[in-house]
């Protein structure tokens, strides 16, 4: 429903946690002389710390050290299960908790429902009391309610305010009939109509080197610049993370690039503790007189993907 999003420096101290604790079931299995067991948390010992560095690296999908980190967890459980019989099922809900951690709502929910029936194939597992299966459907459902009714709040508070949860900006759906609006306004009374589109690239650097505080710093410095500069009537909103649609209505392209210019000249100006001098890019997209509203509307977002590969 929504994106789920953890810290960095949270999810830095989960795979640490989950390194250590993995390092110590391993020397625990190793004491006790259990070493056939021992290949299973030694091999995820290895894994997890491959996902810790990939975590801490840049260039890598967040999801992928997520993912092996639950991949983890199930492999370390269904072990446990396998070639310990006595092993309590109380531990089952060690799975079920890190798959609604670590993935979206829906995600965790078809995940649990998908392997929920085959815990049960195990013969640990199958020799349990009925009542452990009343206990894996009440976890699974108490684990997805506050995440549900978080989903719907956020849900419902987008559906009544305009502004972006992070910064001083529309969000995507506000801005996208906004610049309807004005795209249909400009082509009844003959007017111009210019878009700036503004990408930042030092945003997603910034949430993995310094947290969410250093990114909503940045969100707040790009936004406070753009409305000091701006007329009342201009428009900004945010078309996806680093992005920005500046719409300026009854603007030519000299009036664009001007605009465009100063807005440069004042954000490089801009020098936050975190990241330093501001950088940021901007273009200008105008629409022709023939276009209309949704090949235009696929063009800015070329330009802002054309702008953050740079």
């Amino acid at each position: 429903m929504i994106e789920h999003h953890i810290p960095k420096r949270l999810m830095t101290l989960a795979y640490t946690a989950s390194i250590a604790l993995m390092v110590g079931y391993a020397l625990w299995l190793y004491a006790m002389g259990d070493y056939r067991d021992l290949l299973i948390p030694t091999f995820m010992t290895l894994l997890l710390l491959s996902a810790l560095l990939m975590h801490i690296g840049q260039g890598v999908k967040s999801y992928l050290p997520r993912i092996i980190l639950l991949c983890g967890t199930y492999s370390v459980v269904l072990g446990a299960f396998y070639y310990q019989p006595q092993v309590s099922p109380i531990w089952l809900g060690l799975p079920i908790t890190a798959a609604f951690l670590l993935l979206p709502l829906w995600a965790a929910l078809l995940i649990n429902i998908a392997i929920g029936p085959l815990w049960w194939l195990l013969p640990s597992v199958a020799a349990a009391p009925p009542a452990i299966i009343v206990g894996y459907a009440a976890l699974t459902l108490l684990l997805a309610l506050p995440r549900w009714e978080h989903a719907r709040r956020r849900a419902l508070l987008r559906a009544t305010d305009p502004n972006d949860s992070d910064c001083e900006a529309y969000h995507i759906d506000t801005l996208k009939e906004r610049l309807h609006s004005e795209f249909q306004r400009a082509a009844m009374l003959n007017q111009q109509l210019a878009v700036l589109v503004l990408h930042l690239p030092q945003l997603d650097m910034a949430e993995e080197q310094f947290g969410h505080r250093a990114q909503t710093a940045l969100l707040g410095a790009l936004c406070s610049e753009v409305n000091i500069r701006c007329r009342d009537h201009d428009v900004l909103g945010r078309a996806d993370s680093a992005t920005f649609w500046l719409v300026l209505p009854d603007t030519s392209e000299s009036g664009a690039l001007l605009v465009r210019e100063r807005l440069q000249r004042a954000l490089s100006q801009r020098v936050l503790v975190e990241t330093g001098q501001l950088e940021a890019r901007i273009a200008a997209c105008l629409p022709s007189r023939t276009e209309h509203f949704e090949p235009y509307l696929k063009r800015l977002v070329a330009r802002g993907t054309a702008l953050a590969n740079v």
